[in-house]
C-alpha cells in the first residue's frame, strides 16, 4: 500500500531533488507540496515548485500551498551561494501553464497541513525539509489535529556534528530556530534526518562522472546545471568538491526506513542570539521522544536516488 505524503520544502536543489524523488517512487503518493521560505525568498520557492511539477507532470495533481514568507521570529535568511539566485541554479525550463500539474489550494500552508492530517488520521506522513515555520504555525492553530501525523519526518539540525551555517547550527533550524524547538519539544511523532546523517550521503565528482553523467538522460542533465557541476575542476557550485543530499535522504527514510540507524533522543534548539543561536542539542534526562538518524547505508541509498531518478521521465 503506498505512503501517503505531504512535503513542506523550501525548494532549492536538493529540495527539487527530493520531490523528483518522491514522485517517481511507487511507494509514496504525494498529496500535497506545501512551500515556506529558506534557500530563497517565498516567491522564488512558489515558483520552483511550479517549474518542478512541470517537469514532473504528476498525474494525480498534488495540492500546492503558499506558506510563511518569515521565521517566526527576526528576518528571513537565504542560501543563494549555494543554489543560485533563483534557487534552481538558473537552470532553463520551458514556461507552460503549472497549474496544470497541481491544485492550488486557497488558504496558507498550515490550513492544508491541518486539513490532511485529520483527512489521512494516523495514515499520512509529513516530510518537511525547509525550516519549520509552516509545521510551528500549524501546532499553533490546532495541536489536536497535528497528534493525527503518523510520522513527521525533519531534515534539520546538526546533533553530534558540526553546522553548515555557522560552526554549530544547520541552515532549516538557524532560519527559525523558534519554529525547529516548537516543533522538537511537542509531542509529534518526530524523525529527525540531521547533517549527522545527510552528511554521508555527497555527491561527488566520482559519482557525477562514474554515475550521473552516464545516465544520458534530462535527470542526469538537470543534476549537472542544478549543482553547478564543472567536469574541468571537478567541482559544484562556489568551487565545493561535494553536492550533500539533503532533503532526498529524508525522503529516502520515508521510502525504505532500513536505509537509516536511529536512535532515540531528547533534543531541544537554541533560540538565544549569539554564537548558538539555532544550535540543536541533547537534553540530558529529557524524554526520549525523538528518532534521530545518525547512520546511513550509503550504497543502499545512492543507489536508490540514481535508480528511481535516472528513470525519472522529466519533460
Amino acid at each position: 500500500m503506498n505512503k501517503k505524503v505531504i512535503i513542506d520544502c523550501d525548494v532549492g536543489v536538493d529540495d527539487a531533488l527530493a520531490l523528483f524523488l518522491a514522485f517517481s517512487s511507487p511507494e509514496l503518493e504525494v498529496l500535497g507540496v506545501t512551500g515556506v521560505n529558506g534557500n530563497v525568498s517565498l516567491p522564488k520557492v512558489m515558483k520552483n515548485i511550479e517549474k518542478v511539477l512541470t517537469l514532473i507532470r504528476p498525474s494525480n495533481r498534488p495540492w500546492v500551498a503558499r506558506g510563511a514568507d518569515r521565521p517566526l521570529q527576526g528576518d528571513p535568511a537565504h542560501a543563494e551561494s549555494l543554489h543560485g539566485e533563483d534557487g534552481l541554479g538558473g537552470v532553463q525550463i520551458p514556461p507552460e501553464e503549472a497549474a496544470r500539474w497541481g491544485q492550488v489550494f486557497l488558504g496558507p500552508a498550515e490550513d492544508l497541513i491541518i486539513e490532511m492530517a485529520r483527512r489521512y488520521p494516523a495514515q499520512i506522513t509529513l516530510i518537511a525539509i525547509g525550516p519549520l515555520t509552516n509545521l510551528a504555525l500549524a501546532l499553533q492553530k490546532d495541536p489536536e489535529a497535528m497528534r493525527q501525523w503518523n510520522h513527521v519526518v525533519v531534515m534539520g539540525g546538526a546533533v553530534r556534528t558540526s553546522g553548515n551555517i555557522t560552526p554549530h547550527a544547520e541552515f532549516n533550524f538557524y532560519v527559525d530556530p523558534s519554529a525547529a524547538k516548537q516543533v522538537l519539544e511537542s509531542t509529534l511523532p518526530i524523525i529527525l534526518v540531521p547533517l549527522d546523517a545527510t552528511h554521508q550521503v555527497p555527491l561527488t565528482p566520482e559519482v557525477m562522472e562514474e554515475r550521473v553523467r552516464p545516465l544520458g538522460n534530462a535527470f542526469a542533465q538537470f543534476v549537472v546545471q542544478t549543482t553547478g557541476y564543472e567536469s574541468r575542476g571537478g567541482h559544484f557550485r562556489g568551487g565545493r568538491k561535494a553536492f550533500y543530499l539533503h532533503d532526498p535522504l529524508a525522503v529516502g527514510a520515508v521510502i525504505d526506513p532500513a536505509l537509516v540507524r536511529k536512535e532515540k533522543l531528547s533534543l531541544s534548539v537554541e533560540v538565544k542570539e549569539g554564537e548558538f543561536y539555532g544550535k540543536s542539542y541533547e537534553v540530558p534526562g529529557g524524554e526520549e521522544n525523538t528518532e534521530v538518524c545518525l547512520g546511513v547505508d550509503r550504497e543502499k541509498f545512492l543507489n536508490l536516488f540514481l535508480d528511481r531518478l535516472g528513470s525519472c521521465p522529466l519533460k
